[in-house]
């Protein structure tokens, strides 16, 4: 064990390992299960711990209190320090000391300095005082000799000089001086002043040019108080004749004479700028003075005029033509007066360099009298626009030198355009209260005119006078045109009108009418189409489709329909500028085309199984013809495919006609399957809708109706009762719309459409309400497809759509009427809904053909 114990690692080295060193001691597991190994090893731990222990304590005992202990150290530290801070304080006493000493040896010097100082600005009062005495006294000398040019240059420096000595006037030298100083001021503006007057009164301007020159410079020297009297007494010179001519004599003073006021001032201007404008500096503005002193002075005599003019005399009031004329007079002479004065160039009087703005502006500076009047100028412009529209109806859409584009407006259109800008430049001028309300009342007035009186009137023509293809296009780029400016119409009279009646100005009901005539425009065009397919509308009626064997390939008239269509849509969409429009013609058309289509299903009644095959493949070759449609637009681009949206919407318009046909393909026999079939595929409850079907499929018998109609009870009531499959719908959205007119007859079956499209060929439109109509469309579409989606010619509005197209007449209905209709129309489009995939962003908005301008199921 000794040796183990000899050969085990020290207990003192740094990388001791207990482990390794109990391996050593028990190297065998024999040597643990031994008592005697286990207490001898933990014996001598035990006298090593303790022999450490005492050797610790005796160290700390020597190190707590032996001769060189830390509390000595401790001790030695404080009284060091305390020696550090007794250092510290002789050395800031000392500080202090030097620093007394310091000041008492530099006294003396700070007060040489100060001596030094007072010395100096006594010697430069001194020279100041006797520059200023000296120049005084020549400046007293030469103002005698009216030598002013000096005069002027001395002037100043006195002034300046004078300046210095403010302070100093408490001496009775400095205040002698000084009072000196300002009476040779007075004396100099009054000599100038008289120099002035001599010369005006003895009309010897001409010899006396140059000293009055110089004088102004004097002027200049003295100040801004002695300029403008100056120029106060030029201007009331000039103006004394005016004012003894025109205020003085009612007759020159009357409104009928206001030409002779400006023919007066241009006079007056003209003598000005020839005799005396040189004689003033260019930065005084003697002439812009003058003309602002004129403007005010008649300004004045107008509102005395016209106030007296308004008053009852005789019960004649004054002339509306001559106040009118007086105002536009008025407007064109401040607008002369301005251009004359807007293109001098106007350098500050303060700086060389720096640009003086014009602070005062003549437009308005004397109209402004007529503003209290104005109501009769609005009144006027109202009787202008009302003989205007008359004029608009009757002339021809363009002018006889003018060849149809495919961009081209109106020329109307652009004529009131004109005429609104003018219009609303003047009155803003005059007004920005309520007078510019007014006007705007009135603008929008004749706006609704417009709309309803020209643009739809020429969608309206009947006959032979019915609008072509490139009037109604030319209609379409009209409407666009005036709702984009609209628009800003509204916005550039919101920015000029006060800033309380802006809320006041709405023009959205003025635009919303305009993108109703557009829609519109765009309903005629595909009402054309339409007007071409009758002929394979009507062979498809006489075929017998009853007693059709087999399907072949497409019906005959399927190859004459889609040829009509493809024609008439390549013309009409190779003159529709915007890819908005030409989406919108293409929604419409195969929305109206695919409900005349179910219109004729209703009239080749009765339809075999075989027949509705047939049908089924007739509505595939429509459906992929119509994909193709859009392509007619911009045909010089090279080809691209069909929007994907555009694509989508054809086939969910047109599949909506597969439910019918797919349940005319049943057999009636067994019932059973057709009773079946019918609420797989169209899915409603309504024993009415039943008998339609039985109708369409020749089922005439009555008591195959009645036992038909039974058994479809019986299955519809277990189908609803069946848990999780209650699915079918009160009212089918197809075939609801296909009304009864004498009951369940043969012949007592009728398309709601039939009557609307025999209406619809003409291109003269049924002169009906329009809002009833398009507000009853609008709910039967919402709750027939069940959709936000607002589909105009759904159901009732089937047949082409011309229940609505017709709708926009005027028999029967007041403008006001007609306004509200087109304007609801409008709004449609506006929020985003969708009207027979006329897209809600049009105008200002951003349309593509493929971003969703149809809305619709998109």
């Amino acid at each position: 064990m000794n040796g183990a114990v000899a050969e085990s690692p020290s207990l003192d080295a740094a990388d001791y390992d207990p482990i390794q060193h109990l391996n050593v001691l028990f190297a065998h597991p024999s040597t643990v299960s031994s008592v005697t190994s286990v207490g001898r090893v933990s014996a001598t731990l035990q006298s090593e711990q303790q022999a450490l222990s005492a050797q610790i304590h005796a160290r700390q005992t020597a190190q707590a209190y032996g001769p060189d202990s830390s509390l000595e150290r401790m001790q030695s530290a404080q009284a060091e320090l305390a020696e550090l801070f007794r250092k510290i304080e002789t050395v800031r006493a000392r500080a202090i000391q030097t620093e007394q000493n310091i000041t008492s040896m530099t006294a003396d010097i700070k007060r040489l300095d100060g001596t030094k100082r007072n010395l100096a600005l006594s010697m430069t009062a001194l020279k100041r005082l006797q520059m200023l005495t000296t120049a005084y006294e020549q400046l007293r000398g030469l103002a005698k000799a009216r030598q002013y040019r000096e005069c002027a240059s001395l002037l100043q420096a006195v002034l300046q000089l004078m300046r210095h000595f403010n302070s100093y006037r408490s001496i009775d030298q400095i205040a002698t001086l000084s009072r000196g100083v300002g009476e040779i001021q007075r004396e100099l503006l009054e000599q100038v002043c008289e120099d002035f007057e001599i010369a005006f009164a003895k009309g010897e301007i001409g010899g006396r040019k140059a000293t009055l020159v110089e004088a102004c410079g004097v002027m200049d020297a003295l100040g801004d108080t002695a300029r403008a009297r100056l120029v106060t007494w030029y201007v009331n010179t000039e103006l004394r004749e005016y004012r003894q001519v025109f205020r003085g004599n009612d007759e020159a003073g009357s409104l009928d004479n206001i030409g002779r006021r400006y023919a007066w001032f241009k006079r007056m201007v003209k003598v000005y700028e020839e005799e005396h404008a040189s004689i003033f500096p260019p930065h005084w503005r003697v002439g812009e003075t003058l003309a602002m002193a004129f403007c005010d002075g008649t300004r004045d005599d107008y509102k005395g005029i016209l106030e007296k003019s308004m008053r009852k005399i005789d019960g004649v009031k004054i002339d509306v033509n001559l106040l009118l004329s007086c105002l536009q007079e008025t407007m064109d002479f401040e607008q002369s007066i301005e251009r004359r004065f807007s293109s001098e160039p106007r350098a500050s009087i303060d700086t060389l360099s720096s640009a003086d703005e014009r602070t005062q502006s003549f437009n308005g500076s004397i109209s402004v009298a007529f503003e209290p009047y104005l109501s009769l100028w609005v009144e006027s412009q109202d009787k202008a626009l009302a003989a205007m529209i008359p004029r608009y109806k009757a002339q021809p859409l363009l002018p006889a030198d003018e060849e149809f584009s495919p961009q081209a407006v109106i020329s109307s259109a652009i004529e009131l355009f004109h005429f609104y800008k003018l219009t609303l430049s003047q009155c803003a001028k005059l007004s920005t209260s309520e007078r510019l309300l007014d006007l705007a009342k009135t603008l929008a007035k004749y706006l609704d005119e417009y709309a309803q009186q020209v643009l739809l009137a020429i969608l309206q023509r009947p006959g032979q006078a019915a609008a072509s293809i490139q009037d109604i296009v030319l209609v379409l780029n009209t409407a666009d045109f005036w709702h984009t400016n609209t628009n800003q119409l509204e916005e550039n009279i919101k920015k000029r009108i006060d800033s309380e009646l802006v809320s006041k100005v709405d023009l959205s009901s003025q635009a919303d009418a305009f993108l109703g005539v557009a829609s519109t425009a765009v309903l005629a065009l595909v009402n054309k189409v339409e007007a071409d397919c009758e002929g394979a509308w009507r062979e498809m009626k006489n075929t017998n489709w009853s007693k059709m064997e087999s399907v072949g390939d497409q019906s005959s008239y399927v190859g004459e329909l889609v040829s009509h269509i493809n024609a008439r849509t390549e013309e009409i969409l190779a003159i529709v500028v915007k890819p908005q429009y030409a989406r919108a013609f293409a929604d419409n058309l195969v929305e109206h085309i695919a409900n005349t289509y179910i219109a004729n299903i209703v009239q080749c009644r009765p339809v075999s199984e075989v027949g509705a095959e047939q049908m089924l493949l007739d509505k595939y070759v429509l459906t992929k013809s119509f994909e193709n449609l859009l392509s007619y637009h911009n045909p010089s681009s090279p080809p691209q495919p069909p929007p994907a949206n555009f694509v989508k919407r054809v086939n969910n318009t047109m599949t909506r006609i597969d439910p019918l046909l797919k349940t005319l393909q049943v057999r009636p026999s067994p019932p059973e399957g057709l009773v079946q079939a019918y609420l797989i595929h169209i899915g409603d409850r309504s024993d009415t809708n039943f008998r339609k079907i039985l109708e369409l499929k020749g089922v005439r018998s009555k008591a195959d109706q009645v036992h038909l109609v039974e058994l479809f009870g019986i299955h519809r009531d277990a189908a609803s009762s069946l848990s999780g499959n209650n699915k079918l719908v009160a009212q089918s959205p197809l075939l609801t719309p296909l009304l009864t007119t004498s009951g369940l007859g043969s012949s007592g079956l009728q398309p709601a459409a039939s009557a609307s499209a025999s209406a619809s060929m003409p291109a003269r439109f049924d002169p009906t309400s329009l809002g009833e109509k398009l507000l009853s469309a609008a709910r039967d579409g919402v709750e027939r497809m069940g959709t936000p989606q607002l589909q105009l010619q759904q159901g009732g509005a089937a047949g082409g759509g011309n229940a609505v197209l017709g709708a926009v007449g005027v028999g029967g209905q007041n403008a006001a009427s007609i306004n509200e209709n087109l304007r609801n129309f409008g709004k449609f489009f506006r929020r985003d809904i969708a009207i027979s995939g006329l897209g809600a962003r049009f105008g200002k908005r951003d349309v593509s053909g493929s971003g969703g301008g149809g809305g619709g199921t998109d």
